[in-house]
């Protein structure tokens, strides 16, 4: 169960037509939070230096949550590399910083569990963090969320004590559920399955091919799962947090608790779906790492674990691509 949010705390979320910003102002508001900030891309360009820091003078938020990033999947990250590693760069800068300048004490950084090594030790612990090379596919995404821990890490150790700041890091697994990215290419693997195999049942298709061998496993949670995890962690007491963190390791994993393989996922996602027909592999597409779960025993000690089985997530989810994204029969 989450904690509760202070009443009435002025709070901005960096992100909020994301998946997880999304997730996050739901939660928000069911927890009864009415003083919510917001700006769309159009609004606000958070890339953008000055008008950040203008922003942070104006509307005086008091606590912060950075769910504002580019992401996408393996296809993205190996197209886009210079885009993913620097928009994430200046994003997290500017608002980081612009919430020091103005007297944000809270602020919570949602990384990603893509900072590990690539051939870490499973499930993926904590301080794994930049003891080996990091997964190439993905790399440039992965350092530019390795920066956003160690700035919030260097904030709160240069100022901590003086400002009372409080900057804690939150490292997900694997996210999915409404508001997703269903782009045929650069989604991640769920929605990228959802939409294929939905496309597939109404065009009638016998076959779906997917990327790869099959045989990686992942871990999945979802979003609204997410969404409860941050708030927690966001107001836990000082004292508790840092008794399970330490100055140069502060972030905490948030898991699901479990992995499955990618040919595994696909046989249920068919299922949700109604696809009837065969699944292949492309063999000659990448893997990606060949496991990725994340040790969440921290976490589970602070009070929090994960309530959405995959199967109830990929329903809800599949309900939510066909209302928003799909014609279908």
């Amino acid at each position: 169960m989450s904690s509760p949010v202070p009443e009435q705390i002025k709070i901005f979320v960096a992100g909020h037509r994301g998946m997880v910003g999304s997730a996050l102002v739901r939660h928000l508001q069911k927890l009864g939070q009415q003083r919510l900030v917001t700006r769309t891309r159009t609004e606000l360009d958070l890339t953008n230096q000055l008008a950040v820091q203008q922003f942070f003078a104006t509307e005086k938020p008091e606590q912060v949550y950075m769910a504002a990033a580019k992401v996408g999947g393996i296809h993205a990250n190996d197209t886009y590399p210079a885009d993913f590693i620097y928009q994430n760069l200046m994003v997290q800068a500017n608002v980081i910083e612009a919430a020091f300048q103005h007297g944000v004490k809270k602020l919570l950084f949602l990384g990603s569990s893509c900072i590990y090594p690539a051939l870490a030790q499973q499930p993926m612990r904590e301080d794994a963090l930049l003891t080996a090379p990091l997964e190439p596919t993905n790399e440039p995404y992965a350092i530019a969320k390795i920066a956003g821990i160690k700035l919030c890490e260097s904030y709160n150790r240069q100022y901590g004590a003086s400002h009372g700041l409080d900057y804690r890091s939150v490292m997900p697994t694997n996210l999915y559920g409404p508001g997703d990215n269903y782009h045929a290419l650069n989604s991640h693997v769920i929605p990228g399955l959802i939409r294929r195999f939905h496309e597939a049942k109404v065009s009638g298709a016998t076959n779906v091919t997917i990327w790869g061998t099959g045989t990686p496993k992942r871990e999945f949670l979802y979003v609204d799962d997410m969404a409860a995890a941050c708030v927690h962690v966001m107001n836990l007491p000082h004292a508790q947090y840092v008794q399970h963190t330490s100055p140069r390791l502060s972030h905490i994993n948030v898991g699901y608790g479990d992995d499955v393989t990618i040919a595994e996922l696909a046989q249920r996602i068919a299922k949700v779906v109604g696809f009837e027909g065969a699944v292949s592999f492309d063999v000659s597409k990448p893997d990606g790492v060949p496991r990725k779960l994340l040790d969440s025993s921290r976490l589970n000690i602070l009070g929090w674990q994960a309530t959405v089985p995959l199967e109830a997530g990929l329903s809800k989810a599949y309900e939510d691509f066909k209302t928003k994204h799909a014609s279908h029969p």
